[in-house]
């Protein structure tokens, strides 16, 4: 039998709706006569999208709110993407963040309003890394009523986007038509993987007086959806995290003996690429989204325009999974630290009295050209075993996490205030207020190590799981069998974080209109912003700790396994990964017995001793600018011409660790602070995770204390613009542009703290922040060229360059010092901070778009495509950058249907938080086979998904739709060096919403 594949099955369902439903709208059309209904739909969007973009001076895209309502878009993020030069990040099964020709989100600006909007984190890796960009999955659609992308920089936007600007509008009271009118929307959403229904409802309200002077807008939402993730991936712990080498000289257990019949010495794997461990990994969570919006607007005159909106949004997002792991690294390093530890004093494999080593059996060798244009070989396949007869030993872990209280809020109030003073002169102004919440409550976890004697793996198609088997190591659950086989537990751990940020900000407008030949008016303008961005993290103290035998690596400490409280991995786990056969099973502790463990092995200090300084982020920057810039027209053409100047002012404080830990004393839970004459700003009431065990006296010289230095840095730049129009006919425009626009820096760059410090032969460096870091400034061309054929058609082409200043370097050891205590003796020594430098990078880029109905059938179809061509100085990729991206979309529409299949494309890029670690090796140096080279990114490969819409007025104002996203339920697929190089593979499932609105 024929069968289809998940692409082509998806794109033939939503194809047949397109086709059927406009047979079923004439056939349902026959039955009675149809009242006129006012096209509002697609093609109403089409027409005023198109209309602002052909009058606008500045190359920009639109997308309104019209649109919005025909899109299978659930945020704004969904709906920015549909737009040319827009690519997102797509965190678990939503989209997320926001990036512009060939950047990453952090060089994009987010306005609402005109003013910037603060939004927190949900996912805790990301509540903690301090990054600019705006999680937009706190944002529904539905909230906006224009946003337009700036492409080109004008001297009257606010300054922070280094490559665009996107400024979302919300609706104003007296815009609206009729007096009183509101949309009432009710239903629910299906997720596949987790095979849950929840409920999604909004409605909003619009009145306004008779006089037309006064109205109001409210608005509410309430959106709840289930999400499972399923995935294999290449990470475990220590050493054996991710890629690296054989070495024969330290895998004592690769032999010309242990590889006899297959045709090779053990001299033939020295440098061979392996994976240090084969993993999978379950996570569900909840998506509960609830908020709204309320805007008055007054305007008693033609004159005096005063608009007051307020927005809260909170999302609660719970989320619990396990991750079962290997360790071949340490396996073959003869290790038996149950983290993963390879060091020289880590614990040794122990059987029967005697080291053991894993050996290599049955390889399978490829080459490889890396991203880089080196050549170097995979280990493909393998067994990675034990020699017979060994007792088990450490060959792997499973971690489980349950992360309670996870959520993320986004609010602002603005008040927008327009006066004509005169027929010539108007004043604007501004004032807003925005606050964004990312918080965890506990992320709290148990991890088991596992027992056995040996795995075998096969890496296959870069979409498609690969082979895993573990040997000798009993059922995947908790517990020890009666030969060591099997799980303990052998670490826990428990933590907080929250990170506010908050910034409110004025501005002053003012434009003159001077009709003086090419000068029709000038524009000027004051803004000030204070932003403040706040990052705490906090701990319980457990009542006792976890030993290990320095020898044997095995437990020693009376900490049982919890061998109740846990289920197995769901029976269809991994069915969406592809593959032949591979180990699919697991457990996970239920959340309920996660929360019931760590609350019992935990106990109440209190509120300071639980803080942990070390990762704190506290800063503060202020933001001055002012602006000039005059608007200009002459015969067919027009444009403006302006410069902006921007001063920052950025105060950080820092933790900073005592060099000598005896130098002051901790103060025990619930004691005042102990005053510390040489650091009298040490903050001795802080635990920073030192023990504080049951029947253990306490140690007030334990671990590491914290002072805060504090850094003040001011910055001052210039960023002229120019933007110029042409018509070339009526319906034919040509545009150029060329600015200069700035980007503020990651707050952890600048402020985070210092860690993990280290000596060897050649010195000793410690990582930590780099407040001197320069905002990053761009200079930009842009050319294009839009032909308005027909109505609702339109062809545009642009060409655009960026030249950056300041991109960041991360991994480089700088200059800068700090004193610190060697932990091989115990001695204060001058330690290199190992931080963050900055480079040039390069953009080239082209845009093309196309979009036209078909005749008067109805059908019609939009298009776009993109190429951002990247260029750093070091000669690695930009992170965060997709060279391709596209998206076609197909669409049919009469006054009953609206239908629309979008398919939306994102090549591939560099896979890394938009806020990396000063201290990550993402850009650092590496050397393979005698070779220095760059590090291997985790690229994330090329992804293309297909969303639907349908809608069907049952009458002229009851509507019912069907959105689905996802329908291909598509694999997301990540790789090191090469695609030979499988990094991580996932799949979220397909979503589905139902809904049901009635307009009145």
């Amino acid at each position: 039998m024929f069968k289809q594949k998940p692409l082509a099955a998806a794109v033939s369902m939503a194809l047949w709706s397109l086709a059927v439903l406009p047979a079923l709208a004439q056939t349902t059309a026959t039955e009675g006569p149809m009242q006129t209904v006012e096209v509002t739909g697609i093609r109403a969007s089409m027409a005023k999208s198109l209309n602002v973009k052909k009058n606008a001076t500045a190359n920009v895209e639109v997308i309104t709110a019209e649109d919005v309502g025909k899109m299978p878009d659930k945020n704004l993020a969904d709906s920015l993407q549909r737009l040319a030069g827009v690519a997102v990040r797509t965190d678990y099964d939503e989209a997320e963040k926001v990036s512009m020709r060939g950047t990453n989100p952090d060089m994009s600006l987010i306005l609402f309003n005109g003013h910037a909007v603060s939004s927190g984190d949900w996912y805790v890796a990301d509540q903690a890394s301090s990054s600019r960009s705006a999680s937009l999955s706190l944002l529904p659609s539905h909230v906006l009523n224009q946003a337009i992308v700036y492409k080109t920089s004008q001297a009257n936007i606010v300054d922070g986007g280094l490559a665009g600007t996107i400024n979302v509008t919300t609706r104003k009271p007296l815009a609206q038509k009729e007096r009183l009118s509101g949309v009432i929307s009710g239903g629910a959403s299906y997720t596949t993987l987790p095979g849950k229904t929840a409920p999604d409802l909004n409605a909003s309200v619009n009145w306004k007086n008779e006089a037309g002077t006064f109205g109001v807008i409210g608005q509410a939402f309430a959106e709840k959806r289930y999400m499972r993730r399923d995935s294999v991936s290449r990470f475990a712990y220590g050493t054996s995290s991710g890629w690296d080498v054989i070495n024969t000289s330290t895998m004592l257990g690769i032999t010309d003996a242990s590889l006899a019949g297959t045709g090779l010495k053990a001299a033939d794997l020295n440098g061979v690429r392996l994976p240090g461990s084969m993993s999978s990994e379950f996570v569900e969570s909840v998506r509960d989204r609830k908020g709204g919006m309320l805007s008055m607007q007054w305007k008693p005159n033609a004159d005096l325009d005063v608009t007051m909106t307020g927005f809260h949004s909170v999302m609660d997002a719970n989320n619990h999974g396990r991750l079962t792991s290997s360790a071949i690294y340490s396996m073959l390093l003869g290790k038996n630290q149950p983290l993963g530890a390879t060091a020289a004093t880590s614990a040794n494999t122990n059987s029967n009295g005697q080291r053991v080593y894993a050996q290599i059996r049955n390889p399978v060798i490829v080459n490889e050209t890396t991203m880089y244009g080196n050549q170097l070989k995979v280990l493909k396949a393998a067994d990675i075993v034990f020699p017979d007869g060994t007792t088990p030993q450490y060959v792997g872990n499973s971690e489980g996490f349950f992360r309670d209280g996870a959520q993320g809020s986004s609010s602002f109030l603005d008040l927008d205030g327009k006066y004509r003073v005169s027929q010539d002169l108007t004043l604007k102004t501004l004032l807003s207020t925005t606050r964004g919440v990312g918080k965890t409550d506990l992320d709290q976890g148990l991890t088991l190590a596992r027992y056995g004697t040996g795995i075998s793996y096969a890496l296959g198609d870069l979409h498609d799981a690969p082979y895993v088997k573990y040997q000798g190591a009993g059922a995947n659950q908790p517990g020890l069998n009666a030969d060591g086989s099997g799980y303990t537990i052998v670490d826990r751990a428990a933590s907080g974080v929250k990170t506010v940020d908050k910034e409110w900000s004025a501005q002053l407008d003012a434009e003159y209109k001077l009709n003086r030949g090419w000068f029709q008016s000038l524009a000027s303008g004051v803004r000030f912003a204070n932003h403040k961005r706040d990052s705490r993290r906090w701990g319980p103290a457990f009542r006792s700790g976890i030993t290990v035998d320095a020898v044997t690596g095995r437990v020693t400490s009376a900490t049982p396994t919890p061998t109740t409280g846990w289920v197995g991995y769901p029976g269809d786990f991994g069915d969406g990964l592809g593959g032949g056969f591979w180990d699919n099973t697991g457990f996970t502790y239920t959340p309920e017995a996660t929360k019931a463990y760590i609350a019992d092995n935990t106990k109440v200090t209190s509120e300071a001793f639980e803080r942990r300084v070390s990762s704190e982020i506290d800063m503060r920057e202020r933001q001055s600018s002012a602006y000039l810039m005059a608007n200009l027209e002459g015969d067919r053409w027009s444009g403006d011409l302006g410069v902006r100047y921007v001063r920052t002012v950025v105060d950080a404080q820092i933790a900073t660790p005592i060099p000598n830990p005896r130098t002051c004393q901790r103060a025990a839970p619930g004691q005042a602070p102990i005053p510390c004459a040489a650091y009298p700003g040490a903050i001795s009431d802080a635990g920073d995770a030192t023990a504080f065990f049951d029947g253990v006296p306490f140690n007030p010289l334990g671990g590491t204390m914290y002072y805060k230095t504090p850094t003040h840095k001011n910055f001052n730049n210039l960023l002229p613009s120019m933007n110029l129009r042409y018509e070339i006919t009526s319906d034919m425009i040509a545009r150029f542009g060329a600015s200069r626009t700035i980007g503020r820096q990651n707050y952890n760059l600048l402020g985070s703290g210092f860690g993990t410090p280290g000596c060897d032969a050649s010195g000793c460096k410690v990582t930590g922040p780099n407040p001197d870091l320069k905002p990053l400034t761009s200079d930009n061309l842009d050319l294009s060229w839009s032909w308005y054929f027909a109505p609702r058609s339109a062809v545009s082409v642009s060409v655009f360059h960026s030249s950056i200043d300041g991109y960041v370097k991360t991994g480089t050891v700088g200059t800068s010092t700090i004193d610190l205590t060697d932990p091989r003796d115990n001695t204060v020594k001058t330690f290199f901070i190992n931080t963050s430098s900055q480079q040039g990078a390069k953009i080239n880029g082209l845009e093309v778009s196309y979009e036209q109905p078909f005749g008067t059938t109805g059908f019609g179809f939009t298009s776009n495509v993109s190429r951002a061509k990247t260029k750093v100085d070091d000669g690695r990729p930009m992170v965060g950058a997709s060279e391709w991206a596209g998206n076609l979309g197909l669409y049919f529409e009469n006054d009953r249907v609206s239908t629309r299949l979008v398919a939306n494309y994102r090549g591939e890029y560099v896979n890394s938080t938009t806020a990396p670690s000063p201290t990550a090796n993402s850009q650092g140096l590496s050397t393979i086979n005698g070779v220095l080279m760059p590090t291997a990114p985790t690229m994330a490969a090329p992804v293309t998904t297909l969303a639907f819409n349908a809608s069907y007025n049952l009458t002229p104002n009851l509507i019912v739709s069907l959105d689905a996203t996802n329908l291909t339920n598509v694999k997301r697929a990540y790789y090191r060096y090469s695609e030979e190089e499988q990094q991580k593979l996932d799949v979220s499932g397909r979503q589905f919403y139902v809904n049901l609105k009635y307009k009145f």
